[in-house]
């Protein structure tokens, strides 16, 4: 259990404190047809945060245009990876 942290005021207290993390409610968005997003915080037991996030996108039935929504979806994702860790450089530099 995560004894030196505590539980945060975003923490859903659920079993996973025991397990030396402290986990959000997940926030979910759910857009019928083409796909899902759930988003969870979490601070591990070093206190480091963590926002935690699982898609679910309906790709196309021909496998050439899956495969481009596929390499857009990495392409958006690493470009949304990179913009936020350099929103927290930048909090941490001022």
């Amino acid at each position: 259990m995560n004894r030196r942290l505590g539980h945060t005021d975003w923490c859903a207290r659920g079993h996973q404190c025991g397990i030396g993390e402290h986990r959000s409610d997940s926030v979910l968005v759910d857009l019928p047809g083409y796909g899902r997003a759930v988003l969870t915080r979490v601070q591990a037991d070093d206190g480091r945060q963590h926002a935690e996030i699982r898609v679910r996108v309906a790709l196309a039935v021909t496998e050439p245009t899956a495969r481009r929504q596929l390499a857009c979806l990495l392409a958006d994702l690493r470009h949304l990876v990179t913009r936020t860790a350099a929103l927290g450089r930048s909090r941490r530099a001022a």
